[in-house]
């Protein structure tokens, strides 16, 4: 186990695919408006691979991201990948332009963007495909019984649903096995605790998106005292939290900078006490 497996824990998706419960978030990897190539190109590279020797198991990528170009850098970076590293990646929403997201769960796209996603990735198996987004357009079981097919034929190991509700999961669990969800959650944003509760109670590992809230989580007044008492960062903190939240939780923190994936890393590390966590609770809302 890496060092990073001892300090955060690990999760096994779907029972049988482990992975350090600290993971990275590849979106902003990208340009303005997760649209086109990062300025840098280069040093992306090398965060995926400084993500690597920290002892990350886990990257989380979407077709939707550049769109197309998140997933060559990190084939560019990575591949052939070490042994088991877990590639997640999204389908199921388009990008008509920058800062837009439209999505299609037509299941004939669904496919198409899976066989694309596994040519750009080099993979012969994609470990880990999600659902984007529900298509309200399309009929659920529609998209269910699509991504259900992808994974007969194997294409795909395991498969996940992202920006989903309780009975979402529960009606896509006729068609599958939902390994993992992935919604908007964190310290302060909270709309998806009965998602991780849920999640918890089936053993589906739960992924938040903007487990920092793009940075806003370090101006608070408890999230600082407690970073000081550690002498560790709010971002460090917020991190913490919710790995101490829930044992199927994978935070997948993203940066583009390796400070702050170096940073990120540390905290799980961090060891929050019953009152600290208590604290922190309070902080969070279910708007």
């Amino acid at each position: 186990m890496t060092q990073i497996g001892r300090q955060a824990g690990t999760f096994l998706i779907g029972g049988d695919m482990p992975v350090s419960r600290m993971g990275y978030g590849a979106m902003r990897l990208t340009g303005e408006g997760v649209w086109g190539p990062p300025n840098d190109r280069v040093e992306a590279r090398r965060v995926l691979r400084r993500a690597i020797e920290l002892g990350i198991d886990l990257i989380d990528t979407a077709d939707a991201y550049g769109p197309e170009v998140n997933e060559e850098i990190i084939a560019e970076a990575l591949a052939p990948y070490p042994e088991g590293l877990v590639i997640a990646t999204k389908v199921g929403n388009t990008r008509p332009g920058p800062g837009q997201w439209v999505p299609d769960g037509r299941p004939g796209q669904l496919r198409a963007r899976c066989e694309e996603s596994l040519r750009r990735l080099r993979l012969e198996q994609i470990h880990l495909l999600q659902l984007h987004f529900v298509d309200p357009k399309v009929p659920e079981d529609d998209q269910y019984a699509a991504l259900a097919q992808l994974q007969k034929e194997g294409k795909v190991r395991h498969l996940g649903l992202s920006n989903v509700s309780v009975e979402q999961i529960d009606r896509a669990q006729r068609h599958f096995r939902v390994t993992t969800v992935q919604n908007r959650y964190n310290v302060t944003e909270r709309s998806s605790d009965d998602v991780v509760d849920h999640c918890a109670a089936k053993r589906i590992g739960f992924l938040p998106w903007f487990p920092l809230s793009t940075g806003k989580l370090a101006t608070g007044e408890v999230l600082s005292a407690i970073a000081e008492s550690h002498g560790a960062t709010a971002a460090q903190v917020a991190l913490a939290w919710l790995l101490h939240r829930s044992p199927v939780m994978l935070p997948i923190p993203g940066t583009s900078k390796l400070a702050h994936l170096e940073e990120n890393t540390a905290a799980a590390a961090l060891r929050l006490t019953e009152d600290e966590m208590r604290r922190l609770g309070e902080l969070g809302s279910a708007a």
